[in-house]
């Protein structure tokens, strides 16, 4: 996957040089050493292209990085994060580049993992919890998407920790310029994925001078009107996955569901913007962009991408399927057992 903690890597590396070049690996790479990738090779050549620190990427880079790839791309260092990274049969995939005095490390970001997020839409197919009708539940007042024991019932199983400085190091800081248009979109942005990039990508199209600001709903919005065990990134996670995004100028965390005429005011909204996907009346069923609607502002953006977080939890069942099946063919050597697998992948 593609998350904030990748992100925040990335943000540390563009600090350490002038110039940032990103090698991203091939499914085939992906799947030979790690396992199944949860986005194709495309989606994440697009991810990473779309944060703000990358100047440049390698599509289908080697996983063993090696002198000659640094040489060949005119890098002075490669940068990776604090975790060993090891290929299929052991070996540490920068060796090379480490004894010849040309790697650098960065910390990577606690509390988040790809295996880690893995697990909660695992965790989440199997009602891990619905908190629809606790006590809990109805008691919670999102503060800053924490609950009283400091975690969201609604994305219990992160263990991110949000700081002010973390939102300061992800933040542009940048202010809307006269002649700027000042875009507004809200929603969840659960998982940031390809399809959320392809939409704020199209939204910033709409002006040669655009100042996207993306309201971030809190946990109980997303799951009044998402329903399941949604979200499955919390407040924090999400903002930090928006803001790095290059299209995003600003996030409005905990955004109101209604787009008000206050939050227009507020902001100087000049356009208010949203994709082709289902738009979910209010609690007292009312249409949430009426506002916006009636000043004849609101336009409907297609992406052209119809990727939503429902098709990438698909995605992980279906690896994690497969993967139980292909296990127990391997163990019982049972020939039937793998052509049912391969059909079912």
């Amino acid at each position: 996957m593609v998350h904030y903690g990748h992100s925040n890597q990335l943000r540390q590396a563009k600090a350490m040089g002038d110039y940032l070049i990103v090698g991203v690996h091939t499914d085939e790479e992906i799947s030979k050493h790690k396992g199944p990738p949860v986005f194709t090779q495309a989606e994440r050549y697009k991810m990473v292209r779309a944060i703000k620190w990358v100047d440049e990427i390698v599509e289908g880079a080697p996983y063993v990085t090696t002198l000659e790839t640094l040489d060949k791309y005119c890098c002075d260092f490669c940068v990776h994060g604090d975790d060993i990274t090891l290929t299929v049969d052991g070996k540490d995939t920068y060796e090379e580049v480490k004894k010849s005095g040309r790697y650098r490390e960065c910390k990577r970001t606690q509390g988040v993992s790809t295996t880690d997020l893995v697990g909660r839409m695992l965790l989440m197919t199997k009602a891990h919890h619905s908190n629809m009708g606790r006590s809990d539940y109805q008691q919670h007042t999102d503060n800053f998407g924490s609950g009283p024991k400091g975690h969201s019932p609604w994305t219990g199983v992160s263990q991110f920790l949000q700081t002010s400085q973390k939102i300061i190091q992800f933040a542009s800081g940048k202010e809307p310029q006269p002649g700027d248009t000042i875009i507004y979109v809200a929603g969840a942005f659960d998982l940031f994925h390809i399809g959320h990039v392809d939409f704020l990508d199209a939204v910033s199209q709409l002006s040669e001078k655009p100042y996207v600001i993306v309201g971030l709903h809190f946990d109980q919005e997303v799951n009044r009107y998402k329903g399941k065990n949604y979200p499955i990134m919390n407040i924090h996670e999400r903002t930090l996955s928006v803001l790095a995004c290059r299209y995003v100028s600003e996030v409005v965390i905990g955004a109101p569901y209604a787009v008000t005429k206050d939050l227009l005011d507020h902001f100087k909204v000049d356009l208010v913007c949203h994709g082709k996907t289902e738009v979910f009346p209010d609690r007292d069923g009312s249409d949430p962009y009426a506002v916006p609607r009636k000043m004849g502002i609101l336009r409907t953006v297609d992406s052209g991408n119809s990727l939503t977080t429902d098709v990438i939890v698909q995605r992980i069942i279906k690896n994690r399927y497969c993967s139980i099946l292909f296990s127990f063919d391997l163990l019982y050597n049972n020939k039937k057992n793998l052509a049912t697998c391969s059909a079912l992948c």
